[in-house]
């Protein structure tokens, strides 16, 4: 795929992916904005609703003694009546009826002690509803008319609570708040009224007048502004009495209300993002991959065109009649044609190991051996290009017990390819150091060198297939990035571990701790 296409993809699925969160949290937001403001408007309501109530409830009970007293006084002299009459008259039948409404207001003056005020007297006006039905019909023999009457009275207790309010008013705003108003009923009254409109929240409240606390309060109240409501107690008294209510757990409430939904839409966000994030890097993986690939068929090529060339070069030279004579130069062309196709055959060897051993065909009978035997034989494998390089492996056996359970081939080409790498990445002649010890019941087996070394980055992908250092676009020693990987999949099969500690410039060493057996 194009870079540029790839890119734009990237940028564009990206961009989705963030409009997803920002849509996610931007609903998230606005419903908890939404709860909050139910929250508030409710809080409100209930506030009204018991401010209203606490109103009527001492208008009630100043009423209730006025009404006690007000029909065991007699009629004053002064009253006034508003009287409505009309007349239904039927023919057929010679039937006329006369309805009457009237209404009588009756002013009393009552002494203001019953309402503990200093006024010496209160005037109120006492509205009685009076009907009356009367019927006047003709006689058979046209002679004298027959008359039937219906009355009912009723008192108007709306009406006379409604001109009893506004003297109420002026009396109670003389007495103190805590006798007009408990604690408890406010409380009584905000459970209530919470329960009607299904809120379950914790509160606490106060009563303030002019700004200043009164004694009606509950006993934990806290002056919140970011969950403190508040209503005019008595309406416009003059002592602004104030009901204030903390809803402490205002938060709590709004987020349990969102809670559900946002905890599945966060949800499903992350597996989105998670989604997105394993797709990314498996793309990048297989780019990777494809890259490497693509190295390892060029190195292979190259690998593979040397000593194909050289093996050509040798076959021409043996057909020259002065070669043929000359048994000294024909054994060394048949010695260069063995080398070039033994090495040829170890790297097809290296890639169809790896093969087999990703798809577990590989065969890897065990034995008792000893480890100490192994590094022996290794060490005699790569003596001769020792020797070339002028370099030096020795030897350091602490182990007292090296028993293993292991197959002894694929064990040794394992230590070899170790041995490999030291000799290929040591830019002087090398110098390699073995050391084995017994820790507890395992053996640890240590392989150092004095090579090149590697930075961190490159000791956490040396074990991966196909992997080689670069420096720019050279590869200063040539391989295909196969060995090290066999290393950790022999020993993974083993049962044993293997670790690298590396410096630039300072080299490595490989260590492998493997289960003893007695």
């Amino acid at each position: 795929m194009n870079k540029k296409l790839f890119a734009l993809l990237i940028a564009l699925m990206s961009l989705a992916l963030l409009g997803i969160i920002f849509i996610q949290g931007y609903w998230i937001r606005n419903s908890y904005q939404q709860k909050e403001d139910q929250f508030s408007f409710n809080a409100r309501q209930i506030l009204i609703h018991v401010a209203e109530k606490v109103r009527n409830r001492e208008v009630e009970d100043y009423y209730n003694v006025y009404n006690s007293l007000l029909d065991s006084i007699e009629a004053p002299d002064n009253v006034s009546i508003t009287e409505l009459i009309y007349t239904i008259r039927n023919n057929n039948s010679n039937e006329t009826i006369i309805y009457t409404d009237r209404i009588s207001e009756e002013d009393f003056k009552l002494s203001s002690s019953f309402l503990d005020t200093e006024l010496d007297s209160i005037q109120f006006k006492k509205i009685i509803n009076s009907k009356k039905t009367q019927r006047f019909s003709a006689g058979v023999d046209g002679g004298v008319a027959t008359k039937s009457t219906v009355e009912s009275f009723k008192r108007l207790p709306e009406y006379e609570k409604k001109q009893f309010e506004s003297a109420v008013k002026n009396i109670s705003a003389k007495l103190p708040i805590h006798k007009r108003v408990t604690k408890e009923e406010i409380a009584s009254l905000l459970d209530k009224s919470m329960n009607e409109r299904g809120m379950d929240a914790n509160f606490e409240f106060a009563v303030y007048s002019k700004s200043l606390a009164t004694r009606v309060r509950s006993q934990d109240f806290e002056l919140d502004p970011e969950s403190t409501y508040l209503v005019p107690l008595f309406g416009d008294d003059d002592n602004n009495y104030n009901l204030y209510v903390n809803f402490f757990d205002k938060q709590k409430q709004v987020l349990s209300s969102i809670l559900g939904m946002a905890v599945l839409s966060l949800a499903f966000t992350s597996v989105i993002i998670i989604a997105y994030a394993s797709a990314l890097s498996q793309i990048f993986k297989q780019r990777q991959i494809s890259q490497i690939k693509s190295d390892f068929i060029n190195n292979m090529t190259h690998e593979f065109k040397t000593p194909i060339a050289t093996i050509n070069l040798a076959l021409d030279a043996m057909k020259n009649p002065k070669i043929t004579d000359n048994k000294e130069f024909l054994n060394r062309y048949l010695k260069m044609i063995r080398d070039e196709n033994r090495r040829m055959h170890a790297q097809v060897e290296n890639v169809l190991r790896i093969s087999k051993l990703e798809k577990n065909e590989l065969d890897l009978p065990k034995e008792r051996i000893k480890l100490h035997d192994i590094v022996e034989d290794a060490i005699s494998h790569v003596s001769l290009i020792m020797e070339d390089r002028q370099g030096y492996i020795k030897t350091h056996f602490g182990a007292l017990k090296s028993s293993i359970l292991a197959n002894p081939s694929h064990f040794e080409n394992v230590i070899v390819n170790i041995l490999d790498n030291a000799i290929k990445y040591s830019e002087e002649p090398p110098k390699i150091d073995i050391y084995t010890e017994n820790v507890k019941n395992s053996i640890i087996l240590k392989i150092r060198d004095q090579g090149v070394g590697m930075n961190k980055s490159t000791q956490k992908k040396i074990f991966e297939k196909f992997y080689r250092e670069h420096t720019g676009d050279i590869h200063n020693v040539k391989g295909h990035g196969l060995g090290l990987a066999y290393v950790q999949r022999i020993l993974k099969d083993h049962d044993a571990e293997i670790y690298v500690e590396s410096e630039k410039n300072k080299g490595s060493t490989f260590i492998i701790k493997i289960h003893l057996i007695s």
